[in-house]
């Protein structure tokens, strides 16, 4: 082992900074770790010593300032002042994957006084040197673009054989296809039917703004907020809207993907999809009259239902021998849905709630004497 010194007859200080691609990569297997470790090892050969590890598993897309890792190892040194570090990387490809931001990068690390080295290539400070590193920085760059293409690719090809390769929406999780080859969408059991009342809700009017959806959405405490309040923002209802997704269809513009069918199962009909495309786009909705909506149910659409708080409807039910009429909430998740309330129960209860809003006579006659002075 040897033990190198700095010009002040200090032991070298070095940080390492190492980075895997992904997550997934970090969580699968020993990446990191196999990496630091690979430095670590450098740095006791060289005799320096190690005073922080910087890891980082996200691409960055070649930005190194989009990689949390190396903005707090770039932050450490500028805390460092007049101190000088050799930073350790295990592969000069995870430097800077573009040949713009390996450049950048360096006159960063130069005008901090901080010198770099690579377990797999030595770094000199000559023309031929430069050269050979700038290379090097544009072949990964090129590896990286191949590498996004091709993974385009396949993406695209799914997306046209009725996949969707997206985040998925919410309404939805993501199982392994039965025939294998990938995953596919399936019906959440939770958040499915939710999402299933809001559109049909606003297709048939029931909800008649996207405002109206909005509040509905909220008031469920297993939908996901996107806002530190517990509300939504206005554009992540619209957004809900428009996916083409809820009807079982898929579709890619950006790559050229047309609408098809696809391979999951929808929440909604695409003709439900096409009455909320018409609603936002400004044309009239048209909703027929109810044929059942008579002089039978005078309370059906205002009274509430009180478990979801969605309007309940009624209707006749056949017994042996005779008819009965019935409230009852039809909402799907809701835990009294097809519970039946009499209507005579119904609308006695009604009846009483009124009864105890009705003025008294001496309000009447308050009222009266006032409206004479007036």
């Amino acid at each position: 082992m040897s033990n190198e010194q700095n010009r002040n007859g200090e032991m070298t200080r070095a940080l390492i900074y190492c980075r895997v691609s992904s997550a997934k990569q970090r969580i699968e297997g020993s990446g990191l770790e196999s990496r630091e470790q690979r430095c670590r090892a450098y740095a006791d050969d060289k005799g320096y010593i190690v005073e922080g590890v910087f890891p980082d598993d996200v691409s960055g897309g070649g930005d190194f300032m989009r990689r949390p890792g190396m903005v707090a190892l770039l932050s450490f040194l500028d805390a460092q002042k007049g101190k000088s570090y050799v930073v350790i990387f295990d592969d000069l490809k995870r430097f800077a994957r573009d040949t713009e931001f390996h450049l950048k990068l360096r006159r960063e690390f130069a005008t901090r006084g901080a010198s770099i080295e690579c377990l797999n290539f030595r770094i000199e400070d000559t023309p031929e040197g430069k050269f050979i590193e700038t290379v090097i920085a544009a072949q990964g760059e090129l590896e990286r673009e191949q590498n996004r293409r091709q993974v385009i690719q396949k993406m695209k090809a799914r997306v046209e054989n009725g996949f969707w390769v997206f985040r998925a929406p919410i309404g939805y999780r993501y199982v392994s296809a039965p025939s294998g080859g990938g995953k596919i969408l399936e019906p959440d059991p939770v958040l499915a039917p939710l999402v299933t009342d809001a559109l049909e809700g606003f297709a048939s009017g029931h909800l008649g703004s996207q405002a109206e959806v909005q509040r509905f959405l909220e008031r469920s405490p297993h939908f996901p907020k996107d806002k530190p309040d517990g509300t939504l923002r206005p554009m992540t209802v619209n957004r809900l809207l428009k996916k083409v997704v809820y009807a079982g269809y898929v579709e890619a513009p950006n790559w050229g993907v047309s609408t098809r069918k696809g391979q999951h199962e929808g929440l909604i009909s695409f003709e439900t999809f096409q009455k909320i495309q018409d609603a936002l786009e400004g044309r009239k909705r048209h909703f027929p009259a109810r044929k059942d909506k008579n002089e039978d149910f005078p309370l059906r659409g205002f009274v509430a239902c009180d478990c979801c708080g969605n309007a309940m409807t009624a209707a006749w039910s056949k017994g042996k021998y005779r008819r009965y009429a019935y409230y009852r909430c039809e909402t799907r998740g809701c835990e009294a849905k097809s519970k039946s309330v009499p209507k005579a129960k119904m609308e006695e209860g009604f009846g009483e709630i009124l009864k105890g809003l009705q003025p008294a006579k001496e309000l009447f006659q308050l009222a009266e004497v006032m409206l004479r002075d007036a």
